[in-house]
């Protein structure tokens, strides 16, 4: 079996890049087998220090260097596998946009505690590169939505947005003190359910059914619900007893409740 050694001999203007186009031309002949898995095995080797760079260039965004540099690496090896020598584009122009591609997606598909669509996400990373290129520009001075959206060609919309998803790409867990609280945690600022939420639906229901009843059963309704009047009052503005009103009030209930049931059944 002929050797798979890889030439390393010409220098490259890109640090310290192999040359191998020739050893790709030779992989892209060789049939499958183990010398081709030799070959492409070594140019991987090569060619892993250069997805080492661009993943440390990832830094600081959530994500531990070494699942960086394994993702990178990832690329790299879809970037060997897929490249053509046939098309004159030489490796590094094909693998360096290729393993940048899947480091980004790897923080698109597995980074965003919340989802956010593409084109939010687009907005996030050039408002947050346009910020780290403003503070170096006039340090210990917070830019403006207008400063930013001239610097980066972007509406003062559109920034807004961007900033506003720079705090969707991690959460904070409902445990986390809230700043400057004393031991006050994010979960205790949430809300529980709200029963008058369930009155108002529940009165919006009833409302056909009582403009259905007589006269003096709504009139006895509003009096009793609405104006917080006993029973014994509205006797005696009507100028019937108080068990009378009782009866009708047990009524309208019993009317009442007949027709939701049935219009909920």
């Amino acid at each position: 079996m002929r050797a798979t050694t890889v030439t390393t001999t010409r220098s490259h203007p890109h640090d310290d890049a192999p040359d191998t186009a020739a050893d790709f031309v030779r992989l892209a002949g060789l049939p499958e087998g183990p010398e081709r898995r030799a070959l492409r095995d070594e140019l991987v080797e090569l060619w892993l220090p250069m997805a080492e760079r661009i993943a440390v260039r990832f830094r600081g965004r959530g994500e531990a260097t070494e699942d960086l540099c394994q993702v990178a690496a990832l690329g790299l090896v879809k970037a060997v596998d897929h490249y053509d020598p046939a098309r004159g584009r030489a490796f590094e122009a094909y693998a360096v946009p290729t393993i940048t591609g899947e480091i980004k997606r790897h923080f698109r598909d597995h980074m965003w505690t919340l989802h956010v669509p593409r084109r939010v996400q687009e907005l996030r990373n050039r408002v947050r590169a346009t910020l780290k290129e403003l503070e170096q520009t006039c340090p210990g001075e917070a830019p403006t939505v207008a400063e930013i959206a001239e610097r980066a060609r972007l509406t003062e919309s559109e920034v807004r947005t961007g900033m506003e998803a720079l705090d969707c790409f991690s959460a904070l867990s409902l445990d986390a003190e809230v700043s400057g609280a004393d031991g006050y945690a994010l979960g205790d600022t949430l809300g529980g359910p709200d029963p008058g939420y369930d009155l108002v639906v529940d009165r919006a229901a009833a409302v056909p059914c009582i403009q259905g009843l007589p006269e003096r059963d709504r009139l006895i309704l509003y009096l009793r619900f609405f104006r917080g009047m006993t029973q014994s009052r509205i006797a005696e503005q009507l100028g019937v007893s108080q068990m009378h009103v009782s009866r009708l009030l047990t009524a309208c209930f019993e009317r009442l409740r007949e027709e939701l049931l049935a219009e909920s059944g």
